[in-house]
């Protein structure tokens, strides 16, 4: 009698649109079609290393398609450096063990560019990883697409849609905040979509003179309100200039100490950015004479039902990964490729990352409609 195949799955990382659907998806195609047993890890990697596990069955996902965040619950907490008992320590060993323990064959990892390096490190400790996409800043390399995008698109959107009618009512600028620590597509996204006058991207570095400039010649034309859409990384030049020193020294640093110091300099200049988006508000109130107001959209990005766009997506996915499971092919992320899937090696998708190229076709169409990006 052949042996049932055993799959082990986690979501890990920010919650997301779509990540119930994408369980769903691998879930009923692994056992329907394959007769695979399923075992979920609650809360991320810590669920693997403490053993924190549910049986999935039919009956579990049933229901969940529509369902915002995710069932097994998420953590960012990583295996090699995880806080145990007041300590930090490298428990991959325990993830190891726990894989061992319910003799899995596979273990697949929902989650984004964290995501991706976790994975990693379990493949080469001998573990069969798949990765599937998810994150709503579209940040993972080697994919057309992320699960979460769309729904956070459109919610952005829809906000940006409805910040129009105060803005103009009260001749205010309005200033969205919106997520986006290292890269910009769903403010970019959003901003477009929504019609901001004004779009600041963490990849295009502003000058406060440039919004300004472009704030008056709305108003010569008897505009006298603005939309700001503002990812919550977007930086003026000097900020920019730091960050790319502090990545550069992240990247070459060579020894676990180095390592750790370009670490803490970029958390230093992380939270030294805390309400760069209220000071600029201040700032553009006081050059330009126009009251600004902020809202920061934050986590309402994150929640409800996801968007058709996205059950479809992770759908796809996620039965791929099924199909992959069941032809053996491990140590890699199921990409979204145009219509189809593929499948990716980890280590060409762990640390790349996928920022928004300043001549993207979404940043000349903003340039064509006479959005200011702030440079």
């Amino acid at each position: 009698m052949a042996k049932t195949t055993r799959v082990g799955i986690l979501t890990a990382g920010g919650d997301s649109p779509g990540l119930n659907a994408a369980i769903r998806g691998i879930g009923k195609a692994a056992i329907g079609n394959y007769g695979m047993e399923l075992i979920g890890f609650r809360d991320g990697f810590r669920g693997l290393v403490e053993d924190n596990s549910i049986r999935l069955d039919l009956n579990r996902m049933s229901g969940i398609l529509t369902v915002g965040g995710t069932m097994l619950g998420t953590t960012r907490d990583k295996p090699h450096r995880m806080l145990v008992d007041g300590q930090v320590r490298d428990m991959t060993e325990a993830a190891v063990a726990t894989y061992h323990k319910h003799s899995l064959d596979a273990l697949v990892c929902l989650g984004g560019g964290g995501t991706a390096k976790n994975a990693l490190r379990l493949s080469r400790a001998g573990l069969n990883v798949i990765l599937l996409p998810k994150t709503i800043d579209n940040d993972v390399a080697m994919t057309d697409a992320t699960i979460g995008f769309a729904t956070a698109l459109e919610i952005s959107t829809e906000a940006i849609d409805r910040l129009h009618s105060t803005a103009y009512s009260h001749h205010r600028i309005i200033v969205a905040e919106l997520m986006g620590h290292r890269v910009g597509w769903l403010t970019l996204g959003a901003g477009l979509a929504g019609g901001a006058d004004v779009i600041l991207i963490p990849e295009i570095p502003y000058a406060v003179g440039s919004i300004v400039a472009a704030i008056g010649e709305r108003a010569k034309r008897g505009l006298n309100f603005s939309i700001v859409a503002v990812a919550e990384g977007a930086k003026n030049s000097d900020e920019h200039r730091a960050y790319v020193d502090a990545e550069a020294c992240e990247d070459a640093a060579t020894t676990p100490e180095a390592k750790a110091a370009a670490e803490a300099d970029l958390a230093a200049l992380d939270a030294a950015h805390d309400e760069h988006t209220l000071q600029l508000a201040r700032q553009l109130e006081a050059l330009t004479g126009l009251e600004s107001r902020v809202t920061i959209l934050g986590y309402v990005t994150r929640g409800g039902t996801p968007s058709p766009v996205d059950r479809l997506l992770a759908t796809r996915l996620g039965t791929a990964g099924a199909d992959l499971i069941a032809q053996g092919v491990y140590g890699v992320m199921v990409a979204a490729r145009g219509d189809g899937t593929f499948p990716v090696p980890l280590d060409q998708v762990a640390g790349k990352g996928n920022r928004v190229p300043v001549d993207h076709s979404w940043v000349q169409a903003a340039r064509h409609v006479g959005t200011c990006l702030g440079d």
